[in-house]
């Protein structure tokens, strides 16, 4: 079986995935989350007036293996700092030597603005490894929905690359929301991908028109009603969803209102219009509190903390730098392995049972239950 018949088979087979060492058979080595490269720019798009589409290669040169709408962590230093943010990878699978992603420029963005004024072709990043379960392959259905929003749009659109680069033919409708049509991002890519695969449909939805005056489709935001009038059958779909918090909790409401079963819906969880989500606030620990001895095995530091922090944030007050991003258990990027002692781990899908049972942890979700000795 060559590699592209792998992937076909990877896409409807529920117990294989893209990751798989097995799906990738001519594909070099796999691109390990925990593990650091350097990523060289090859090419800058604009694709809006305030989104743009890097292209990297890998150092090394080999492929990348991951699944589509997973994301990858990147590193740079900006005003003398380290900075890391979580980005979709929108580049699909099939293309696994050029991976890409689609950055809007936020109005205070640390990374998003270095990203979009100084990542030119020739400049270099450092990044981890691809990582996340937010990805069609974990769902395979016969009929799919894909809702969006903002750069919401990308992990779908790793999706949709894959499936039309495969020439599957399948039943999706693309739902996108976006401020003005002239926000909508690749905008004339989905159009042409619907014109190669006759069940793959686009709608969109501006709140306003914008420079657009002739824009011909609705404004306003999504709504039960038109979401029925475009997709009748949404109840019988898998849906996957992606945009910022408020939009995910709108569509949620929608799609409760229209009985949609909640077990056939997925969301990415952590707000990509910020590029990385904020470390959960917790209320400070009675003094009564117990509390437990930190060993770190390679660096032979070691810090104490009380049983009601995460180990992440205890290390970053004790200075000890831990590579992390997300901080919600989403990412993978502060996953290291534990040596001696236990944790509670509440992790969002940024660890693999595998990786679990070989004694990896993500530190930003553990909390300690005994004294602990990391490999760090």
């Amino acid at each position: 079986m060559n590699s592209v018949e792998s992937i076909f088979a990877a896409m409807h087979d529920p117990e294989r995935s893209f990751a798989d060492p097995g799906t990738w058979e001519c594909a070099g080595r796999v691109w390990a989350s925990g593990e650091q490269q350097n990523l060289i720019c090859c090419r800058v798009t604009q694709e809006t007036h305030d989104v743009k589409t890097f292209e990297f290669r890998v150092g090394d040169g080999m492929p990348v293996r991951f699944e589509p709408g997973q994301f990858m962590t990147v590193s740079a230093h900006v005003q003398g700092q380290s900075v890391e943010r979580c980005y979709t990878i929108s580049s699909p699978p099939t293309r696994p030597y050029l991976v890409s992603i689609t950055v809007k420029r936020v109005p205070g963005g640390v990374m998003s603005n270095w990203l979009h004024e100084h990542l030119h072709p020739g400049a270099q990043l450092r990044a981890y490894g691809p990582s996340g379960t937010f990805t069609s392959t974990a769902a395979p259905a016969t009929k799919s929905l894909y809702l969006s929003a903002g750069s919401g749009v990308t992990p779908l659109m790793s999706m949709s690359r894959a499936s039309i680069d495969l020439g599957l033919d399948r039943d999706v409708v693309f739902v996108h929301s976006a401020r003005t049509p002239a926000d909508i991002v690749f905008r004339k890519e989905l159009k042409r991908m619907t014109e190669q695969s006759p069940r793959f449909r686009t709608f969109f939805i501006c709140e306003g028109v914008g420079d657009e005056s002739d824009w011909s489709g609705p404004t306003g935001r999504l709504s039960l009603q038109q979401l029925s009038n475009w997709v009748p059958d949404y109840a019988e779909r898998e849906v996957f969803t992606c945009g910022p918090a408020g939009y995910m909790h709108a569509v949620r409401e929608i799609l409760r209102e229209g009985a949609h079963d909640p077990s056939h819906y997925h969301q990415e969880s952590f707000d990509i219009s910020a590029g990385v989500a904020p470390e959960p606030v917790r209320e400070t620990a009675p003094v009564s509190q117990p509390t437990f001895t930190i060993r770190l095995s390679r660096s032979s530091r070691s810090f104490t903390m009380n049983a009601s922090e995460t180990v992440l944030s205890a290390a970053r007050k004790a200075g000890v730098a831990i590579p992390s991003s997300c901080s919600q258990g989403v990412c993978g990027t502060c996953k290291t392995k534990l040596l001696e002692g236990s944790v509670d781990m509440q992790h969002n899908g940024g660890i693999r049972e595998r990786e679990i049972q070989k004694g990896f942890r993500l530190l930003c979700c553990s909390r300690p239950t005994s004294d602990l000795t990391l490999e760090l």
